[in-house]
């Protein structure tokens, strides 16, 4: 009788460690996905903040904007955003700022604001 009880001791308590893996493994996968969303979400906001502060960049702190720009579509990018079109447009805009201000400074001959005149 001590080995019937023994066994259903020893086959409940596989059973419980069975079912608690099982329960640890969903809830891996559970944050996983969260994580995974709360990644996504950072990648979008950083491919808007891209496109943001490009825009300003192409008239006005070329030389700042700029390269935020291109650093923050870049992470994006490289993050999996969802907005791949707006991090391409940071992109482009944070690029175009650059050579706004490298076009502007080689035709005035490294003098931007000339308040002497």
């Amino acid at each position: 009788m001590s080995t019937v009880t023994d066994h259903a001791v020893t086959s409940n308590a596989v059973t419980s460690r069975n079912s608690a893996g099982r329960t640890a493994a969903v809830r891996s996968s559970a944050e996983r996905a969260a994580e995974e969303r709360q990644g996504t979400a950072e990648a979008d906001n950083l491919a808007v903040a891209s496109f943001l502060l490009g825009l300003p960049g192409l008239l006005l702190f070329n030389l700042v904007l700029g390269p935020i720009a291109v650093t923050l579509a870049t992470l994006a990018l490289v993050r999996g955003t969802s907005r791949r079109g707006r991090a391409f447009l940071g992109l482009a805009l944070g690029i175009a700022s650059l050579a706004i201000l490298a076009v502007t400074t080689a035709t005035s001959h490294g003098v931007l604001i000339d308040l002497g005149s």
